[in-house]
């Protein structure tokens, strides 16, 4: 039997896929557990993603008519009472604030002083600061619509912390809008769902499913949520967004009231929508390899690294100006509305060292350059989307001209990637019996990768929800909004049904 070649990352995914996250995660220098139980810190080759993330969706929310503003960290706890439902969804992930002051104790240690007279909730989500906000600046119809966005930390304090999945602080951008009619918000809930499939697939080259949430998955307060599922490579779900129609609940709750153009004083309709630092994650799950991290081109820190090959001191001169020419080159190339990012590594390690940390990183493309590639005015390339160890000749011109072109097909390799693992690990599932093997693990000390996406009739009850989440830790991802009509019978219950939904396990 052949030996397996070794892998940068160890364990592999098949060995332990929640382990091999978290190693792409230090490999990649991506982030680093805090001092701050359940806080993690962003280190610069994930903040530029971030960063690059921010940039396209903020363009994208520009251009739908959307404005940046920011709105304060503390809420008082009375304006979370204010929405039943929404105090009641996010009270046990409160963290709150009762003091407004440290005073030296008797043993010499600070102690909390200075009591406030109303706590305050440390914002895990907005709506209803921004309710607040929106009831003064709302006065007549000519103020509709309403549409504001900001970038902003929230925390939300969990239990179970996995770095950019799940997180006591995370960093996310959540808009608020405000509208005059119902057709109007739900418009607006919709069009923000497209924005965000559109830079989950043309961006983040992850293919996404649209849907809509239960109730009893429903953002806590709204009429509708929306959302965006995607597979991972374990063949779990990640919810990458969501858009939230919450109808006028919010609205009474904050009192936005306007004079309509018939001179009626009526209530807003209002929505909320987000995304947040969990699509790092999202990446890492469904490009990474079992050597490192692999980024779309579209959203990478740099696109191409230059490795200067060195191995005697005379040549060194002529190595470095030649790549340090390059990269000039490259950078004077647009891709995806900025130049050619390009780093050039000249840290005095090995050769291989060098290489299998940017491998690692998952830049997209790697030149090495010697001697001999200068006499031939040539470079080798090295692609993220193939083998570690595949490189080919080109000559310089040739790169620099084709540069732009080979991005995209990486971009598109990853996408076809994705779809195609999507593809093949959703089943239509028609019995109870197949439900239960489909979504069982055959070693159940080791669960290995198992399930994926089931295509099953629901009938609406509630009541099975429950009983597979109690059975199999399987929830109705969403109910897709491209679905066809199609009756049928629960897969679950045998109750009457009408349209297939997305079972699946989930993060």
């Amino acid at each position: 039997m052949a030996k397996q070649a070794p892998t940068a990352i160890s364990p592999t995914r098949v060995e332990d896929y929640p382990e091999w996250y978290q190693q792409v995660i230090k490999a990649a220098d991506l982030a680093e557990a805090s001092p701050v139980r359940g806080c993690m810190v962003i280190k610069p080759w994930g903040y530029t993603l971030w960063e690059n993330m921010q940039r396209v969706l903020d363009g994208m929310f520009k251009d739908t008519g959307h404005r940046n503003a920011y709105f304060p960290l503390f809420i008082p706890m009375s304006f979370l009472e204010k929405e039943a439902a929404h105090v009641e969804g996010f009270a046990k992930e409160c963290a709150v604030v009762t003091h407004h002051r440290l005073e030296a104790g008797r043993d010499g240690k600070l102690v909390p002083a200075g009591e406030l007279e109303e706590p305050l909730v440390v914002r895990p989500t907005s709506e209803t600061i921004i309710g607040a906000m929106f009831a003064k600046w709302v006065q007549s119809y000519r103020d509709l619509p309403l549409l504001i966005n900001q970038w902003a930390n929230v925390v939300r304090w969990e239990m179970r912390t996995r770095m950019f999945l799940r997180t006591t602080e995370f960093l996310w951008q959540e808009g608020h809008t405000a509208h005059a009619t119902r057709e109007e918000a739900m418009e607006e809930t919709l069009r923000m769902l497209d924005v965000y499939a559109e830079f989950a697939e043309g961006h983040m080259a992850i293919p996404v499913i649209k849907g809509e949430k239960t109730e009893s998955e429903r953002f806590p307060g709204a009429d509708i949520t929306y959302c965006i599922e995607a597979m991972m490579q374990d063949y779990k779900a990640l919810q990458a967004g969501t858009s939230h129609f919450l109808g006028q609940n919010f609205a009474k709750a904050s009192d936005i009231k306007f004079l309509d153009d018939q001179g009626e004083l009526v209530h807003a309709w209002t929505t909320s929508w987000g995304v947040s630092t969990r699509l790092i994650g999202a990446m890492i799950m469904t490009h990474g390899d079992d050597d490192g991290l692999v980024l779309p081109p579209r959203l990478a820190p740099a696109h191409v690294v230059i490795l200067p090959v060195i191995h005697k001191e005379e040549t060194k001169a002529e190595v470095l100006g030649y790549c340090a020419r390059l990269a000039e080159e490259l950078r004077a190339v647009t891709y995806e509305g900025r130049p050619v990012q390009v780093e050039i590594d000249t840290r005095e390690l090995r050769g291989g060292e060098k290489t299998w940390s940017w491998v690692k990183k998952g830049i997209p493309m790697r030149l090495e350059i010697g001697p001999r590639d200068i006499a031939e005015d040539s470079v080798f390339v090295a692609r993220r989307d193939k083998t570690a160890k595949e490189r080919i000749g080109q000559k310089r011109t040739e790169f620099v001209a084709t540069v732009t072109r080979q991005l995209d097909e990486i971009q598109q390799v990853l996408l076809d990637r994705a779809r195609t693992l999507r593809d093949q690990h959703t089943r239509r599932i028609n019995s109870k019996e197949e439900f239960y093997a489909y979504f069982t693990p055959k070693n159940a000390e080791k669960p290995e990768p198992h399930g994926g996406f089931a295509l099953c009739h629901w009938s609406g009850d509630p009541a099975v929800e429950e009983q597979v989440k109690n059975d199999l830790n399987v929830t109705i991802r969403c109910i897709p909004l491209d679905a066809e009509p199609e009756e049928g019978k629960c897969v679950i219950s045998g109750q009457p049904s009408r349209r297939r939904v997305i079972f699946g396990k989930s993060y």
